[in-house]
């Protein structure tokens, strides 16, 4: 049944109702069980139970975080089986066959059907039984069984027939080395098949070793029962406890891990030290504003001592924002929170300030940073997604660009378009001589600026301040967003969309989650849908969203709302900010 390897199709847990009819499905079986036996492989309150369901319509049940307990051939309980796992710690579960020795079990052991030659019969001779009845097998001497099966023939056949009987005499479903052992799928629900190549192999050899110490098929014939007995629960208490590999472990640089143990006092003080380098060296006042989460990856971040891994969660402020609001407060900067970009945006430097002026910055190289916003995990086949948006010159800011030699038809980022206008105000010497902070504003910059922005009767405005100089300017552009991943580049006109993920009740009180705005990202939604469908061991679709033509959202069963979060974050590298998240069935 499962000598070879077969991916899981499905896994879930199995409902109140669902453990109920399993449970009396064990007990129509297995007549001979008491209910202290199916509490040992059912517990009835507590524990979940789980479910795989493999292509064959084969189902297997088990214990969550433990090893399975019972498969059914057929799926419909008519052919339902404990495994050997469950034998041992129910020796007497099932009726049992002794073989006449060691020489026979090992075939045994193999997968190999049981023959009636191979039977041991006792003096008072074999039991009464029917075709089809679940037997176990064991080896003299010895209570743990060693494979499961049912018989193909009545015990009145079988004694008529004789050792002249070479059919299959029981079928050889389950036994101690298959790889039912192998599947990690046991380990936890949350933790669907996927289609990876590789096998589960520390929980495997580290339960043939007990195998052995419980189950001694060869030479193995002493009487004392209790022996055994204890042999078998010490092997299954301590089965439950194996671990599986985690596939994604990898270790740390020996450098990095020596600044883990920093204080939060010194990650405090090691942030402060960060933002005065990066306000010394790499933020100009051209480029201000700018959102906080590009002022801590561009400009923080590459400020840091090399190997050191600088992380905001461990600081006492917790949250980029909350530490950005607190030096505003101090007067360092003057910051201000976006409604519509949802961050912290860093809007003017007090370079006048005592902790500035008292500063002495560091003449190094600058270490390069990864955006992990835009890092795709590693191990992960899809390739790197870049996401930026972009200005284009517009009818109103034209002859700025032309004044200063700046191509019209290119599409600029934030900074270098604040640069045009900055290099068109020292070009035409427009800063104020009375005050260096402000601009006075010429006929083509004050065009450029409110023209057809201001209400008619209204005044123009004659200066403007050099940190609404930027903003303003951008405002008065085309706004696109470039979105690159691999080779494939496109450039949108507005503003990027964010991804929904939205949970809501369907019939039946069931939870259903839907993603839309996949194409935005360069994300193939019926690829999508089947990656999901392995993922979480769940039914998912695809469907066109009405009024969108060319837009779709994927469909998928359950409340999977943050995991799905997670994996675009993790997999695809969508950065936080464009995943906007919406659970309806919270009331």
């Amino acid at each position: 049944m499962f000598k070879k390897h077969v991916d899981v199709k499905a896994l879930q847990r199995l409902s109140g109702a669902d453990k109920k009819k399993l449970r009396r499905t064990a007990k129509e079986r297995f007549p001979q069980a008491s209910d202290a036996d199916l509490d040992a492989i059912l517990p009835p309150k507590v524990v979940e139970v789980t479910v795989a369901k493999y292509p064959n319509r084969v189902l297997v049940y088990g214990i969550e975080g433990e090893f399975p307990m019972l498969f059914d051939i057929d799926g419909r309980g008519h052919e339902l089986f404990p495994t050997v796992y469950a034998l041992w710690k129910v020796p007497d579960l099932l009726p049992a066959f002794t073989l006449k020795g060691g020489e026979v079990s090992r075939f045994i052991l193999g997968g190999a059907d049981l023959m009636f030659p191979g039977i041991s019969i006792p003096p008072e001779g074999l039991p009464s039984f029917q075709p089809g009845q679940p037997w176990s097998v064991k080896v003299p001497g010895n209570p743990a069984p060693i494979a499961v099966g049912a018989t193909t023939m009545s015990s009145n056949e079988a004694l008529k027939a004789g050792d002249s009987a070479d059919g299959r005499y029981v079928p050889n479903e389950g036994f101690y080395e298959d790889i039912v052992v192998e599947d990690r799928n046991y380990a936890s629900p949350s933790q669907p098949a996927d289609s990876s190549e590789d096998h589960v192999e520390g929980m495997h050899d580290s339960t043939i070793e007990g195998e052995e110490a419980a189950v001694d098929v060869s030479e193995s014939h002493t009487t004392d029962h209790d022996i055994h007995v204890e042999a078998i629960e010490d092997l299954t208490a301590g089965v439950s406890e194996v671990k599986l590999p985690e596939d994604n472990a990898t270790e740390e640089p020996t450098e990095e891990r020596e600044h883990q143990n920093l204080s939060t006092e010194e990650i405090d003080s090691l942030l402060d030290k960060c933002l005065l380098q990066a306000l010394h060296t790499s933020v100009k006042d051209k480029d201000l504003p700018i959102p906080g989460s590009t002022l801590w990856s561009n400009h923080i971040l590459p400020c840091r001592p090399t190997g050191v891994t600088l992380d905001i969660k461990k600081s006492s402020h917790k949250k980029l924002s909350k530490w950005l609001q607190s030096k505003s407060s101090a007067g360092l900067i003057s910051s201000k929170e976006d409604k519509h970009k949802k961050e912290v945006m860093l809007l003017r430097i007090n370079r006048g300030h005592p902790d500035y002026m008292a500063f002495k910055p560091e003449k190094r190289v600058q270490e390069p940073v990864v955006q992990h916003d835009n890092v795709v995990a590693e191990g992960s086949s899809t390739k790197q997604l870049e996401v930026a948006e972009t200005y284009k010159p517009s009818s109103h800011v034209n002859p700025i660009f032309m004044a200063v030699g700046a191509d019209t038809s290119k599409y600029y980022s934030a900074s270098e378009a604040s640069d045009i206008v900055f290099r068109y105000v020292e070009k035409e010497n427009l800063v104020k001589q009375t005050d260096k902070a402000k601009v006075v504003l010429d006929v083509a910059l004050c065009d450029a600026l409110y023209k057809g922005a201001i209400k008619k009767g209204s005044a123009y405005p004659t200066e403007i301040h050099k940190r609404d100089l930027g903003s303003t300017f951008l405002n008065r552009m085309q706004i696109h967003h470039r979105v690159a991943r691999g080779n494939e580049v496109v450039i949108r006109k507005g503003a990027i969309r964010t991804i929904q993920i939205m949970t809501e009740r369907r019939q039946g009180n069931k939870k259903m989650t839907r993603l839309s705005g996949l194409e935005c990202f360069l994300m193939d939604p019926d690829s999508l849908a089947s990656e999901l469908q392995k993922k979480f061991a769940c039914s998912t679709t695809t469907a066109e969203l009405p009024g969108k033509k060319g837009q779709h959202e994927v469909l998928v069963q359950g409340g999977v709302i943050d995991d799905l979060a997670k994996h675009l974050v993790d997999h695809y590298g969508v950065p936080k900010r464009f995943i906007e998240v919406l659970d309806k069935t919270k009331r």
